[in-house]
Formats: structure tokens, sequence, C-alpha cells
């Protein structure tokens, strides 16, 4: 009976503490979720301090690389917890940018579409640390990396594609941050005011003004507009075209050459790294010519007609601008960029020269630093 009762007493406490890392993670999801502006501006100010420690990649590029890598994962983990946070409030918020509306849509619709698309934002975000331990080893490791890496994110990418039913890809995959309402701050603002009355009173009119919350159905009545500015409340009561279409139609399907031209683009780091790893020479024009032949052949091929919502037009400026890292990258880097910042770089102050030439030593070595895709 004693024997029983020990190992009875012995799975209660592996059920609890099994238990335990759930309950933590419940916690930890509805810390973020309340003290979300706060966490935000953490992450930021810890993503610039990597940006700026003097020395970030030439003494010690592996930890502080590690600790950059790490800021984007826990940030990516925060957006997918305020994500589910937001789809749990009553209601959706009333603006919403098409990406998000878009990106949501297949996320709810489609399990492997938020699988694959959770898949490319991690390679993306540890891609530059995977080619910092590769070079350790040698550069015929290092580029076996790059290129593996390379493969993994345009597979993603045509499975983003294939799920979208031919769709051109977005970028970011995922939906962005979104502000959660903050209906305790108000709450927290009409209990100060019992401590301090006479404070109280000048800004309780304000408050009010803002809107009215009905007790019995919970609702809010929108706040009247400023007799002055009229116009601009009634425009931003104005839908667009984009406001009322169905998220799939945020984005135009591709046929023939523009279906091509998506391929051709998803496929062109692919090519690119592969020339770049078999050039022997970081001067050697081929590969550079070859990778920029191929990004300028997709964009045009792709025909403009297509272009037609907002969404389409916003993700071919981002990679219109995404083109200026050409000037970045190998035979064009090695001739021209190079010498002109390295000149540069010494007629600068000391505290900013220093900070420009981590990141040229960076630049230098290592192919994702200057990766778009």
């Amino acid at each position: 009976m004693g024997e029983r009762l020990k190992v009875a007493t012995r799975k209660a406490n592996i059920k609890d503490i099994l238990s335990l890392p759930p309950k933590w993670l419940s916690l930890y999801s509805d810390f973020i979720t309340k003290n979300q502006s706060s966490v935000t501006s953490i992450e930021s100010a810890l993503r610039s301090l990597t940006y700026i420690i003097p020395g970030r990649f030439r003494d010690a590029e592996l930890a502080s690389e590690s600790l950059h890598s790490s800021i984007q994962l826990l940030s990516l983990y925060h957006d997918t917890l305020l994500l589910r946070a937001i789809s749990k409030l009553p209601g959706v918020p009333t603006q919403q940018s098409p990406h998000n509306r878009y990106t949501k849509f297949w996320i709810q619709k489609s399990k492997f579409y938020r699988r694959v698309a959770m898949t490319l934002s991690v390679v993306q975000y540890t891609e530059l640390l995977w080619e910092m331990m590769a070079k350790r080893k040698g550069e015929k490791v290092r580029w076996r990396i790059v290129i593996v890496l390379e493969i993994v994110k345009a597979v993603c990418r045509l499975l983003l594609m294939r799920i979208t039913n031919s769709r051109p890809l977005v970028s970011p995959p995922l939906p962005e941050r979104e502000v959660i309402p903050e209906e305790e701050a108000v709450e927290e603002e009409e209990e100060d005011g019992f401590r301090d009355e006479g404070f109280h009173e000048e800004r309780e009119r304000p408050l009010r003004e803002k809107e009215y919350k009905m007790k019995r159905t919970g609702l809010s009545l929108p706040v009247l507009p400023n007799p002055s500015d009229i116009s601009s409340y009634l425009l931003s009561k104005v839908l667009t075209a984009d406001d009322i279409k169905a998220a799939p139609s945020l984005l135009n399907s591709t046929r023939g050459s523009a279906q091509l031209a998506e391929i051709l683009h998803i496929l062109q780091p692919v090519i690119y790294a592969v020339a770049m790893s078999r050039s022997k020479d970081k001067r050697n024009w081929q590969p550079w010519l070859l990778g920029l032949s191929i990004e300028y052949a997709a964009r045009q091929w792709r025909k403009d007609g297509l272009r037609t919502t907002s969404l389409e037009r916003e993700q071919w400026s981002k990679r219109g601008w995404a083109m200026g890292w050409w000037a970045m990258r190998g035979a064009f880097y090695e001739n021209v960029t190079k010498g002109f910042l390295h000149k540069t770089s010494e007629r600068l102050p000391s505290l900013i020269s220093g900070v420009l030439d981590d990141y040229l030593y960076l630049w230098d070595g290592y192919y994702f630093s200057t990766s778009s895709n």
C-alpha cells in the first residue's frame, strides 16, 4: 500500500512539473500582450544597440550576431503572441494595411502557408549567423552553407507562390505587428483621479470627449468631429477600392511571362550564389553581371498592367529599392564601392569612421551582409 502511494505521489509530481512550462508561457504571453508598447521599445533599443556597438563585427562577430539573431527571433515570437491576442479581440482593427489583411488571410486559411512563412523568416534572420559559423571551417564550407540556405529560401518562396495560386510574393511573408487597444490605460488614469481631484477635473473632460462607452452593451459611440476640420474627418471615413476588396484579391495571380518573371526572381539568388562560389576572383564581373541581368530580366518580363493594386505597387517598389544593394555586392563593390567607402572613412571623425570600418569588415567578408532577399 505504501509503495502504491509513493508511485502515485511521484506521478503527481511529474504531472505538476510538466504543467509548469505551459503556465509560464501563458503568463509570459499575457505580459507581452499587456505591455506591448514597452516591449516594442525595448526590442528596438536592443536591435539598435547591436548595430552601433564598437567593434561589433571585427572582435566578437559571432557573439554579436548571435545576439542580433536572438533579438530578431524573439521579436518574431512576440509578433505571433500579439497576433493571437488581436484575433481574440471582438471585431477587427478599423485600419489594417493591405499587407496585413493579405497575409492574415493566408495564415488563417492555410497552416502550411504559416509554417512555410515562419521557416522562411527564421532562415532570413539567422542566415548571416550560419555563414559566420561556416566560415570558421573554411571557404568551401561557407559557400556550401550559403548555397544550401539560398536553396531553402527559394523552395519556401516557390511553395508560398504555389499555396497562393501563383500570386507574387510579399515581403515580409507574415503580418507586421499591430497595436493592441489599451483600455486599461484609461481606467488607470480614472483611478489616479481620486488621488488628485484638482488635476483630474482638468483632464476628465478631454477623456470623455474622446468616446462614450455605453454601460449595458459595452459599445462606444464615435467622437464628433471638430467643426474646423470636418473635411479631414470625412476623408478618414472614405473607403478605398482596396478596403472593400476580398483579401486574396489584393494581389493578382500571375500568368505567362509574369509568372515566369516571378519564378526567375525567386531563383536568381541561388544562381548568383553558385556563380560566386565558383569564381576565384572577387573582382570578376561575370557573377555580378549574371545576377543583375537575371534580376533586370525578371522586372522587364513583368507587365505593368498587372500591378493594379496598392499592395502590388508597394511590393514592386520595395524590389526596386532592393536592387540598390547590387552596388554593395561582388565585382561592383570590390572595384568601385569599396575604395570610395574606405576613402570616405578616412575623412570622417574617429567615432563615425570606427562604426563604418566595422561595417566595411562585414561587407568585405560575408555574402549575406548585403543580401536583400
